[in-house]
């Protein structure tokens, strides 16, 4: 069964369809968006072996013929380098501003794809296909895109949105139970910031979908991407109520900065769960929730067998001062005064600027 989420808004306003064999459906629904029988495919080397056959024979049902560059997986390639590769590449296939490029793969392909998208003769279409959960309930809708820089991530890109997004539920199979849980991080996350119902759903029957039954995974993939979908249509380019999805990630884009973006140390998502983690035992102590909110999180964290402290990433970490630095190089840092996303409870998550520094090293310090 197919699901579909729609995203209004106005002239951009595009379809997230959920469930399993879209890559096989690929053609018949890419091909009303085309010009030309015609795709570029941009995927990693990984989920290319796994899927781009399944994908080429989707498109070909419908009469469309594709091409296809394979990119070394990883967050390193979310850089200059590969970006001007898949950009060159695309004008050497002599891509057009009418055509389409498939970005095929995680949220690192998606969010450069999507780049190359926007920056490609002033800006050409392109369609989301995720392959991993994180792409499927997060970084595949909304528009966002770019690449990291040494001094911190996704500081370089642009709001570019697609035309299509296709999350098939299948692939998910073919995830190590690592990088599903990192996917997972960003799951819960929602439940936190704006319903607690799904929160308890999730408490519930988080395990069941984690083992692969295909009614939960889809209702877990809807439900995050309808959230995502409502905050992104109130808030395109984050103004205000869209920084509510960054609950974690100040956190967590300092870990990952720490870390130098090594994958085997810890994955995005896994740094949305110790972050979220973090945010709630903020919240606390800041007197905005009782303390078992922060004890209810790392529980169900904790059950699902995902990393919580910072003691759980392999490795040393540079002191609670260096991350409250890294911290400074945040995107959602305002006239120098750092934005965190709080809570006063499960599924009550605020924007704000009035956080102690002392506190927030006392958080971090406690987390080793």
């Amino acid at each position: 069964m197919i699901e579909t989420v729609h995203v209004g808004l106005g002239a951009r306003a595009y379809d997230v369809a959920i469930g399993p064999g879209l890559l096989e459906q690929a053609g018949a629904r890419i091909a009303p968006l085309l010009r030309r029988p015609r795709v570029a495919v941009v995927s990693d080397e990984t989920v290319a072996r796994l899927h781009f056959e399944t994908l080429r024979k989707g498109l070909e049902r419908q009469g469309i013929s594709c091409v296809c560059l394979s990119l070394p997986p990883g967050e390193s390639t979310k850089s200059w380098p590969y970006l001007e590769r898949v950009v060159e590449w695309l004008l050497e296939e002599k891509i057009e501003r009418g055509d389409m490029v498939v970005a095929l793969g995680g949220g690192v392909i998606g969010d450069l794809v999507g780049f190359a998208a926007a920056i490609l003769r002033r800006g050409v279409r392109f369609v989301q296909v995720p392959t991993s959960l994180l792409a499927q309930v997060d970084s595949s809708v909304g528009g966002k895109t770019g690449i990291n820089a040494p001094q911190g991530k996704n500081l370089i890109g642009a709001f570019h949105q697609p035309s299509l997004v296709l999350a098939d539920t299948r692939v998910l199979a073919t995830l190590d139970e690592r990088d599903y849980l990192a996917g997972y991080g960003e799951v819960v996350k929602y439940g936190l910031l704006g319903d607690q119902a799904f929160f308890q759903w999730l408490e519930e029957n988080g395990s069941r979908a984690a083992e692969g039954d295909m009614a939960a995974r889809i209702h877990l993939v809807k439900r995050s991407v309808e959230m995502k979908a409502e905050i992104v249509v109130r808030d395109e380019t984050e103004q205000g109520d869209r920084a509510l999805l960054n609950l974690g990630h100040t956190f967590c884009h300092a870990l990952e900065a720490a870390t130098r973006y090594d994958g085997a140390r810890l994955l995005h998502g896994e740094g949305v769960a110790i972050g979220c983690a973090l945010a709630f035992a903020l919240s606390a102590r800041l007197g905005l929730c009782s303390q078992e909110e922060p004890s209810r999180v790392r529980a169900h964290l904790r059950d699902m067998n995902m990393k919580v402290d910072l003691s759980d990433i392999e490795g040393e970490l540079p002191d609670s001062d260096a991350l409250l630095r890294l911290m400074g190089q945040d995107k959602k840092v305002v006239d120098g005064q750092l934005r965190f996303v709080l809570a006063r409870g499960i599924g009550e998550a605020f924007v704000t600027s009035d956080v102690p520094i002392s506190v927030v090293r006392e958080v971090l310090d406690a987390a080793r």
